[in-house]
């Protein structure tokens, strides 16, 4: 649906874009281009809700069959991945609107909006990148102790 709504933004508003109506002294193309980003944008936080519930389970499977047993980390990061897609959508649709501005106002905030986008996926990246880390350092632990305790049990030959 949400795609949907973005090819209706897309194509309708041009073709009726010199019409006005009346009472409302708003030009129709843009009023129908608002409605339908409004609705691209309800469709879109309901498949971002559902991807972040799918992820989870995603998660648990692949944590599961590595045989890691975990609290919430993995989660964690999945939910952050799906943060990272939000900030990066946001920042993109953000654009054309700063762009609309003055042009002493919509350059540094334009500016701004990427500088901010990029200093929050870092940190996110970060933070996955830590979760992940120990997931692995745990992981490797736990191999190192098999091998510890398989290496004692064999008995050197004479």
């Amino acid at each position: 649906m949400a795609i949907i709504f973005y090819l209706i933004n897309t194509f309708v508003p041009g073709t009726i874009d010199g019409i006005d109506l009346p009472g409302l002294n708003i030009n129709a193309g843009t009023l129908i281009a608002a409605i339908s980003l409004i609705f691209t944008a309800i469709f879109l936080i309901r498949v971002l809700a559902d991807a972040l519930v799918l992820s989870d389970i995603l998660t648990d499977i692949f944590v599961k069959r590595l045989g890691i047993k975990e609290e919430r980390s993995p989660k964690r990061a999945a939910r952050e991945l799906i943060y990272i897609i939000v900030i990066i959508l946001v920042a993109t649709a953000l654009q054309p609107l700063i762009g609309t501005l003055e042009p002493s106002v919509n350059v540094p905030l334009s500016t701004a909006t990427v500088y901010v986008a990029l200093g929050m996926i870092l940190i996110l990246i970060y933070d996955i990148g830590r979760i992940l880390y120990r997931i692995v350092e745990r992981k490797a632990e736990s191999v190192a102790d098999r091998l510890v305790k398989m290496t004692g049990r064999m008995k050197p030959r004479d």
